[in-house]
Order: C-alpha cells, then structure tokens, then sequence
C-alpha cells in the first residue's frame, strides 16, 4: 500500500477477480463486521445490505457502481480514493466488454460478456440471484443429464467425429437423417462400436469403491479416537459424558447452549451492541444470540448464530486467522476472508472422563490456536479470541448443551 493511502490500491487489478481480492483486503483494513459496514453506510446515507457485501465478495464478478461506492465509503476510503476505486472498476469493466465484442466477431455468444452485469444487478438489489457464468466450450458430461445419452444430434459424437445439426447440414450439403437412438438398458444389445453403457458401470464401480473407503475410514477414526482417548471409570469411553462424573455434554447437531465449562456462563453477545464480539454471559440470561452446530465435513463444524435482529450468522475468526488474538464473532455465513469452520478437539485428562471440548479454527492462518476467554475469566463480559491452545486448556474448554 502506497504511503498515506487509508485503503488497498485497486489500479493494479487486472481481473475481476484480482478486483475483488482487493475489496476484501479493502474489508479486512477497516476492520469492520458485515453488520458494522452496513450501519456505517447507513449514517452516510448509502444503502448496503450485509448479504449484499457477502454476495459481492463471494463471487468473481464486478461489482456494480453504486454498490462499489457505499462499500468503499462504508469501509473509511477517502473521495479520492473512491474515484480511484470507480476508475478501476470502469476500466476493467470496458476491457471485459471489449472482449465480448472480439468473441462475438469470432462466434462466441454475447451472453458471457453480459454474467457481471446480470450478476451486479442482484447484488444491488440485495438477492442471490446465482452468478452468470462463462459458457465453457467442452463440459463434462454431467451424471443423470441428457449429456449422457448415446447419441446427440450436434456437436461431436465418440473419437470427435462431428455430428450434423440436421438434414442439409453435412458439410458436402449431403441430406442428413437423424442418427438412430438406441435404448440404453443394462442388458440391450448395441450396435458394434456402442459404448453407451460404459460410464453407468463406471460410476457404479466408482460409487461401490466409494463407499468401501468410507467404511475403511470409518474403522480407522473409531479405532483412533479409542487410542487416543483410552477409557474413563467403570470401562467407559472418556469421550462419553455422565452427570455423575460431571463430564462436559458433547457435540451434536441441533440447537445447542454453549457454556464455558465448569462454569455458570455461556457464550453470547452484549446486547445493544453491533459489531457481533461474543463474549461470556452468565447463563440465566436469555439466549442472545440463539446458537446451533452444523457439520462442515468430517470432523468439523460451523457455529450458526440466530440473532434477533440481524438474522442468521456464523461464528468465526475475521481476517483468516492472520490476527494472534483476532476476536471470536458473529457475523454473516460465507464471508471468504473469516474461518468459520472449527474442530471440536476433547480435553481428556490422565484417567478422567472429558472435561471440555476445544474449539479450534480449522484453516486460521495462526496455527495451534484455540477460541479463548482473555481477560478475568471470572467476571461475566470477558470476550472470547483466537489464542494459543494452552498445555492445561485454561479458558478454552466449552460444553454443548441441548437446547429443547
């Protein structure tokens, strides 16, 4: 960044998605939430609705105009910057067109030069309109489409032999039939050449190998997690929770209250504020914001946030976790430049039963760090951040309740 420039230097984007690279560095500088942005916009007089910002940077095409400047002015760029944001976006936004034009001289279809405008118009208005996309020349053939049928009319048959559109359209202007369309049952007898049937076994030995894999990981994770975790009293798995040990309640799908373990509070935001800090709040007060677990993939979970004014959200670590001590907040889902993926790792002490369950970002560009409470443990409002997972676990064990 250029010295006294308050925001990221756009000029050097060559792409739109180097455009984009560049507002979400633009986000990460202000250091402002989804939630924050769009309060800012607010008292400026701009419109900026927080889906709006994560669609626009969720995707790979420009902007629109308007949408560029009430984020650019949300996020602190002065009226010098912001035209230097604008130029960028028009220069680019030319370079595309100019493109389309030359591809549809050469026979391309004008459709792919109009995606960042179609999809531009949804962000504006603040749906989720898909984003348009290039048409591709060769697609893969996709599973349970018309794209698997043994024979198409145009296009281009088996070994890349071209096939005619219809009758006249042989290149010697020979009358062209249609070819003949055989079934494709498993036990029909094809004409000789016909491998029509050879992708259905394929993806069934595919799907069967699949399948044994899985199975295969499977035992190995159980027998792992056996190893690892050895057993509590009485022969029980220590990852298994008794009230009578006072064993931490485990992870599961579904609404969940997340307490700090061992203690009367739980995990929430303050009330009256916006910037979505999570903080520990004792666990009498009302859910705020209501919290459930959702799995991500194997072994790893997102955090889902229902606030009552702000709709739903995602816990996460902003700035990919480059921050040490970046806070743990709520904001929206799907933002690129936040970890909103955790595993829940099980705190097991010698011989004893599991006492907590860390949160660990999967993905943070801090390695081994853990979601923590800093500052007095011991006073309801400490906030909760990205810290080193500590040998004791000190501040960084939580227990997940079922909510009914």
């Amino acid at each position: 960044m250029a010295p006294g420039r308050h925001t990221p230097d756009p000029r050097g984007a060559r792409t739109p998605a180097e455009f984009l690279a560049a507002l979400q560095a633009l986000k990460e500088r202000s250091g402002l939430t989804y939630r924050e942005l769009s309060s800012r916009a607010e008292e400026l007089g701009d419109v900026l609705p927080r889906s709006t910002v994560a669609n626009m940077l969720a995707r790979a095409t420009l902007p629109r105009e308007e949408l560029l400047t009430a984020f650019v002015r949300a996020c602190g760029a002065t009226p010098d910057e912001l035209t230097e944001w604008r130029r960028a976006r028009t220069e680019l936004a030319g370079r595309r067109a100019y493109g389309a034009a030359e591809a549809s001289s050469a026979g391309v279809p004008v459709a792919a030069a109009q995606a960042p405008e179609t999809a531009g118009a949804a962000e504006a208005t603040g749906t989720d309109a898909p984003a348009a996309e290039t048409p591709v020349a060769s697609a893969a053939p996709v599973a349970g489409s018309a794209a698997e049928a043994p024979h198409v009319t145009g296009g281009r048959g088996a070994g890349g032999v071209a096939i005619p559109e219809g009758p006249g359209d042989a290149p010697d202007g020979r009358t062209v039939s249609a070819p003949p369309s055989w079934p494709v049952g498993e036990d029909t007898v094809r004409p000789p050449g016909d491998a029509s049937g050879t992708p259905a076994r394929i993806r069934r030995a595919l799907v069967a190998a699949v399948a044994v894999t899985g199975l295969v990981l499977a035992g190995f994770s159980v027998l792992a997690l056996l190893r690892g975790g050895g057993t509590g009293q009485a022969g029980r798995p220590s990852g298994t929770p008794s009230a009578a040990d006072g064993a931490a309640a485990a992870p599961a799908a579904g609404d969940v209250r997340v307490r700090v373990a061992g203690t009367a509070f739980c995990l929430g935001e303050r009330r009256g504020t916006r910037s979505g800090q999570v903080h520990q709040v004792p666990c009498a007060e009302p859910d705020f914001p209501r919290y459930s677990l959702v799995r991500a993939g194997a072994g790893r979970w997102r955090i889902a946030s229902d606030h009552p004014d702000f709709g739903p959200g995602c816990s996460g670590i902003p700035s990919g976790g480059r921050i040490p001590d970046a806070a743990f907040e709520d904001s929206e889902c799907g933002d690129p430049g936040r970890v909103e993926s955790f595993a829940l790792e099980p705190y097991v002490p010698a011989g004893g039963a599991v006492r907590g369950y860390r949160i660990v970002p999967v993905g943070s560009a801090t390695r081994g760090t853990c979601v923590t409470v800093v500052g007095d443990r011991s006073a309801a409002g400490a906030r909760l951040a990205q810290a080193p997972c500590a040998p004791d676990a000190a501040g960084q064990l939580f227990s997940f309740e079922r909510r009914n």
